[in-house]
């Protein structure tokens, strides 16, 4: 027999517009301001350390690089943290210090000074990571997590795109001023969320679990358990490996755009612009497609064929005219934003779905961990490849991205494999 069903409204927004869920709705506001802040900042950030403080590329890349290993040296204990006090006490904290730190960025007069605020950055931005992935854990329901994961991201990269645009006048002025005014802004952004994640109530599973004192007794057994459950390590890595497509656009575009092509250097927030703005179009798409583990691999698979497309059209950007430069770069970035929100969607899913749920801020710290391992190699990586050798690096960038969404599926038939002889999935 044959049977009519209709779908229904989507439970985390309605039609696409504002979310029906108060909570979804409060996280949304923190989103987009933090978003906003962000959008200013990334598209001048390595040109505001080359142009404005003197410092030189390659070093700009290796000082972010080594900024990185403090984050996924925080990642893990950030999210056992979260387990232990709450997501929401945790990441306060956490977003506090990145608008102290963020302003710091203001002082900065020489490459040490470029270090000790990297470094403090980046530890305390990658170990926030993890732990609002466990927030979303204890403050949404499961069944709609992912999906409210997905229009968070596209309120994400609505501010962006309205940072981007306004960051764009700074990157033309090409003053100190200018940058300097957009650094201070983005610390305001960390720290008006801080104050208001606490206002957050949390679900009846993590009210359940907490005690009277806000704090949650983890079974011991599953506290660290994800350092040693290898089939989710090496979906954290396939993961962290999409991730390395953020760095592209963070550093690589700028640099690569700037450097390597006869674009003007209003390519860059064009590039940043139009990321966003079709990201908020497709992200809350992509998340239906891939709400389960068999979407969620397939949505893997075909991001990573997708980066590696978009990084041969970002080589050919390479001897043009500025006209057809701009084109050109258009084109890779409209591929690859296809790759970020199939590999979004796609990771966020395995990300919960292949944890053990009794310790969800270890998990999501592990997997954060991942992409924090991306972001410390993503600068030094992609200056060396695509920037420091043209055609041929972005080639290797597109054979690894490709490796890595094709090895998705047997790595999470591993992880699925595993959970069932354990009886812990």
């Amino acid at each position: 027999m044959t049977a009519t069903t209709q779908t229904p409204t989507p439970p985390a927004t309605r039609a696409g517009l504002l979310p029906v869920d108060p909570v979804l709705r409060r996280l949304a506001v923190m989103t987009s301001l933090n978003s906003f802040g962000n959008g200013l900042f990334f598209p001048v950030s390595v040109l505001y350390f080359t142009r404005v403080c003197g410092i030189g590329a390659t070093h700009v890349g290796f000082g972010l690089t080594v900024a990185g290993l403090f984050g996924v040296a925080a990642g893990i204990p950030a999210g056992r943290a979260s387990d232990r006090w709450g997501s929401r006490r945790v990441i306060a904290a956490l977003w506090l210090g990145c608008g102290v730190t963020m302003a710091s960025y203001s002082l900065v007069d020489g490459y040490a000074g470029f270090l000790v605020a990297a470094v403090c950055f980046a530890a305390l931005n990658q170990a926030s990571w993890g732990v609002k992935g466990a927030l979303f854990a204890d403050v949404l329901p499961a069944a709609t997590r992912v999906e409210a994961r997905g229009y968070l991201r596209m309120v994400t990269n609505v501010a962006m795109g309205v940072g981007g645009a306004i960051g764009a006048v700074a990157l033309q002025a090409d003053t100190r001023t200018a940058y300097l005014a957009l650094i201070l802004v983005n610390a305001a952004t960390y720290m008006v969320p801080a104050v208001l994640i606490r206002s957050l109530p949390l679900n009846a599973a993590a009210t359940a679990a907490r005690g009277a004192d806000g704090t949650v007794d983890t079974p011991a057994d599953s506290r660290w358990r994800a350092m040693r459950d290898l089939p989710y390590l090496a979906v954290t890595v396939l993961n962290a490996v999409t991730t390395l497509q953020f760095s592209l656009l963070e550093v690589g575009m700028p640099l690569w755009i700037v450097e390597n092509t006869e674009a003007p250097r209003w390519s860059v927030a064009l590039v940043m612009i139009v990321n966003c703005v079709l990201v908020a179009l497709l992200q809350v798409r992509a998340t239906r497609g891939a709400s389960d583990v068999p979407g969620a691999v397939r949505a893997m698979g075909r991001a990573g064929l997708l980066l590696a497309a978009a990084c041969v059209i970002f080589a050919l950007s390479a001897g043009l005219s500025p006209l057809w430069a701009v084109a050109v770069l258009a084109a890779g970035a409209v591929i690859q934003v296809l790759a970020e929100v199939l590999s979004s969607a796609g990771g966020w899913t395995l990300g919960y779905e292949l944890a053990d749920s009794r310790a969800q801020g270890v998990y999501q710290g592990v997997y954060s961990s991942g992409s924090a391992v991306a972001m410390m190699a993503g600068p030094a990586l992609v200056t060396v490849t695509a920037v420091g050798h043209g055609f041929a690096g972005w080639a290797c960038l597109a054979a690894l991205f490709a490796a890595a969404g094709l090895a998705v599926r047997p790595a999470v038939r591993w992880a699925e494999r595993d959970g069932e002889w354990r009886g812990e999935r």
